[in-house]
């Protein structure tokens, strides 16, 4: 409790455009039906205009057993092409609730070998303890925490700015 409220309010309006990479040592875990998905303190965090940060585990940090490729992938004009992953546990399902960017373009190679999670598509995910609020929408897989304010991108009309 005592180092969320040491943390320092964020706009999302102040992170950069094009994003950047941030390293955070706070326990970040991911969990879905009952079990641990994934559990680190290596986490990145992407920051960019807009957007409630994304965080990155370590695929060493992942239990990616419980991971299968998905169909399709997408573009991202800063990172590069996004691997999707569905989670399988004990017969549940969540369809492409994981990403990943196996090769990485220029200045985002760090997150090359890391795994990010919808929060909206897991039972739930946590910084630091604290549960973690989805980003709104279908395609951005944002992770809002009490120190991040908006407004955020996501929800319907928002796509153009």
């Amino acid at each position: 409790m005592a180092e969320r409220e040491a943390r320092t309010a964020e706009s999302v309006r102040d992170y950069p455009r094009p994003p950047v990479v941030v390293p955070d040592d706070r326990p970040v875990e991911v969990f879905f039906a009952g079990r641990v998905l994934a559990s680190s303190r290596r986490a990145l965090r992407v920051l960019e205009t807009s957007h409630p940060p994304v965080f990155y585990l370590p695929r060493c940090d992942v239990a990616t057993e419980l991971l299968r490729p998905s169909d399709g992938s997408t573009l991202c004009e800063w990172k590069g092409r996004a691997q999707y992953w569905d989670v399988e546990v004990g017969g549940r399902f969540s369809v492409r609730a994981a990403w990943s960017y196996p090769e990485p373009l220029p200045g985002y190679r760090e997150l090359r070998d890391h795994l990010a999670f919808y929060p909206g598509r897991v039972e739930r995910c946590t910084v630091a303890d604290e549960v973690v609020r989805p980003q709104e929408g279908g395609f951005y897989g944002g992770w809002i925490t009490a120190e991040i304010t908006g407004p955020f991108k996501g929800p319907p009309r928002t796509a153009g700015w």
